[in-house]
């Protein structure tokens, strides 16, 4: 892809993308994440009664579409940014799989949803997959966002001047 150059040079220089590995990565923890909510995620102590993460906290399985809506549109992005990502989309997706880490850690410390009925729990495997995906799909997502977007030093050039630096160029 040609560029137009201010001074009218076309540059053919192949534009720089940014790899796909970290969105590979960021996928793999998404779709894991929405695999935990169908796993028990706490069972009531002293009982054989466990609960799933639909059944445990309507948040869980926000958070996992939230995730699928932020895999679709980076993956729109990989396609369609002219350098293969949108850093601030990639960015969201990353503080988004942070939150849901740390809401899994939170979890697994304190299980939540039985406060209201006055139960005792114990966390179960769903969390512990969960934490693993949400902690993938925020690493997948630091991973693009360190990718070239568009800062690439190779490619663009700052012509800001500060008004000191135009001043001394009248000079």
């Amino acid at each position: 892809m040609a560029s137009t150059q201010p001074h009218g040079t076309t540059d053919r220089r192949p534009v720089r993308t940014a790899g796909k590995a970290g969105l590979g990565v960021a996928a793999a923890g998404i779709v894991v994440f929405n695999v935990a909510p169908f796993f028990n995620w706490v069972q009531i102590e002293d009982t054989d009664t466990s609960r799933t993460g639909y059944e445990t906290d309507s948040l869980v399985p926000f958070i996992a579409y939230l995730g699928l809506g932020l895999l679709i549109s980076m993956a729109y992005a990989a396609k369609r940014a002219r350098r293969g990502q949108h850093r601030g989309l990639t960015l969201v997706s990353m503080a988004v799989g942070l939150a849901a880490t740390i809401q899994c850690i939170a979890f697994a410390l304190n299980p939540m949803g039985g406060l209201e009925r006055g139960d005792t729990l114990a966390p179960q495997i769903g969390v512990f997959i969960g934490i693993l995906g949400a902690a993938l799909w925020a690493v997948g997502s630091g991973l693009l966002a360190k990718e070239v977007e568009g800062d690439d030093a190779d490619h663009d050039v700052d012509v800001r001047t500060s008004a000191s630096e135009q001043r001394s160029a009248r000079a």
